[in-house]
């Protein structure tokens, strides 16, 4: 099973990219992770995905986009998103994260790529076989992961000419981009928040609290929650709280107690239920479960 581990703005802190290269390109199975599926996170670097096997629903900031097999997606720089499993289907998928000051030269980078990251209507993209553009982008990426695995002679330098051809072919669909301030400062304010929670949900929260973190009454707090993460802020906490349990339950030495209080419950039997709602088992089922491997 693999953590994965983000920073308290829910920035992911695994590193994309090779000894030689700004970029990483990898095969993730989205229920070997240690949550059962990929939590909500971003990174600067643009990721593209193309599917292996199954199907699998991806959340981009406040929509949720299903990809089934062959298909793919473009996910903008900075954009919050987390996968999970389509109806158990042990989806398998080759993600590509590159660093967006590698995709073209430094020349051509602020006409060609930054007015692609700052823009607010163009958090992903969808890639289809059935259209040209984005069929030359999923094989390229596919072309990647080859060359990466391989490591021939000059690989480096097919590796960029295949990044160009993703970025060109990703600019002759043709997409409209959009600057809204409006959208800026709502990303901002929800980040925020999540980053509050993420510093404090070892200790008491109150709506109040998390709605003062992003500088917003109670009401559109919740209306924010909704929106991007389809429950409610306290609902959330509940969730993340649960989330970083996982570990912890793993660690041997630990008592559900503990772990209960560490991670900010003030009962027991609220973690236990809420756990069980969540995983489907006690945390002490999970617990044996993890330390018996």
């Amino acid at each position: 099973m693999k953590e994965f581990r983000v920073d308290q703005n829910l920035k992911e802190l695994t590193e994309h990219r090779t000894v030689e290269l700004p970029i990483a390109c990898y095969e993730t199975t989205i229920n070997q992770n240690i949550n059962g599926y990929i939590p909500l996170h971003w990174h600067d670097e643009f990721q593209f995905v193309v599917l292996v096997k199954g199907e699998a629903v991806f959340q981009i900031n406040e929509e949720n986009i299903a990809v089934r097999e062959g298909e793919g997606l473009f996910i903008n720089s900075g954009r919050l998103h987390s996968a999970t499993n389509q109806d158990d289907s042990d989806c398998v998928y080759i993600c590509l994260n590159v660093s967006p000051s590698f995709m073209l030269s430094q020349e051509l980078f602020s006409t060609y790529v930054n007015p692609y990251i700052q823009a607010t209507n163009l958090p992903y993209l969808s890639l289809s076989p059935n259209e040209n553009w984005a069929e030359n982008i999923l094989g390229a990426i596919i072309s990647i992961n080859q060359l990466l695995r391989k490591k021939s002679l000059y690989y480096e330098i097919d590796i960029s000419s295949q990044l160009t051809i993703i970025w060109k072919n990703l600019m002759k669909n043709g997409f409209q981009l959009k600057y809204e301030q409006t959208e800026i400062i709502k990303n901002q304010r929800m980040k925020q928040m999540l980053n509050w929670i993420h510093q404090h949900y070892h200790k008491k929260i109150l709506l109040d609290d998390i709605a003062r973190a992003g500088q917003l009454s109670r009401s559109e707090c919740c209306r924010y929650f909704q929106r991007t993460l389809k429950k409610t802020p306290l609902n959330y906490v509940t969730d993340y709280r649960i989330q970083k349990s996982l570990v912890l339950l793993q660690q041997p030495e630990s008592t559900v107690t503990d772990v209960a209080y560490q991670v900010g419950f003030n009962s027991t039997s609220y973690f236990i239920d809420k756990f069980r709602k969540s995983m489907n088992m006690t945390p002490l089922a999970y617990k044996k479960n993890k330390t018996s491997i």
